[in-house]
């Protein structure tokens, strides 16, 4: 008998043939990726591409944290990590603004580069956006290897929907989760959920980049097939 309450073979099939989609759109724009149906198979490819060794720096990702792979890089015990959210083995935010841009600064002449992303679409375009600019500088020029991890949540389908993404979900989400659980001021996202393109001081809405081409591939993108970040 035939138990129609149970999807998850057919949501693992979706996942993987839209993923699938977006890799190859991506593979066009010279932009190497890979699959992982769940977080442990993307800790383990993610683990897989960093050689032992070499220097690691990491922007603030929901997407990172929920992988545990910077816990994983510390256990290795051979790399130097510049992470501006990260002290002694703990999530943590940075004591004051300019610590935060000092250590960002130093993980931008890493030998690897981690970041989580906002959006990528089925055309094959990387979409991020910053309040420091950090990440996106991370990954348009300076560490010699970019690994972007994406759940499949992160998929959209041009451009117009990845800015759409950003501005609807990713944005008032992120803003709320800094002043719930980091104590900072509350943009008007963080109260209503809605983006009015303000001008507080707090607005994590500053920069944003988009990738549509790289001419050498540093950037080498992950998707896993569950929702992930923000």
């Amino acid at each position: 008998m035939t138990i129609e309450t149970d999807m998850t073979r057919e949501e693992e099939w979706y996942k993987e043939k839209l993923a699938q989609r977006c890799l190859a759109a991506m593979k066009r724009n010279n932009i190497p990726g890979y699959y992982a149906p769940n977080r442990q198979q993307a800790l383990s490819q993610i683990l897989d591409l960093i050689p032992p060794d070499v220097t690691i720096g990491a922007g603030d990702s929901v997407t990172l944290s929920q992988v545990g792979i910077i816990e994983e890089l510390e256990k290795r015990g051979c790399h130097q990590i510049f992470d501006p959210f990260r002290k002694a083995g703990e999530d943590c935010m940075p004591a004051s603004f300019r610590e935060l841009v000092e250590t960002g600064k130093k993980a931008l002449f890493t030998d690897v580069f981690l970041t989580g992303l906002n959006a990528i679409t089925l055309d094959g375009k990387i979409v991020n956006t910053d309040r420091t600019g950090n990440r996106a500088s991370g990954l348009v020029f300076g560490p010699k290897k970019v690994i972007a991890v994406a759940g499949i949540n992160k998929i959209v389908a041009n451009l117009e929907e990845a800015l759409a993404r950003i501005r609807q979900i990713a944005a008032p989400m992120n803003a709320h989760r800094h002043h719930i659980k980091h104590d900072m001021d509350a943009t008007p996202c963080a109260v209503t959920g809605i983006c009015v393109d303000c001008h507080h001081p707090r607005r994590i809405c500053c920069y944003t980049v988009i990738v549509e081409y790289q001419i050498t591939p540093r950037i080498e993108l992950v998707i896993v097939g569950e929702e992930l970040g923000i």
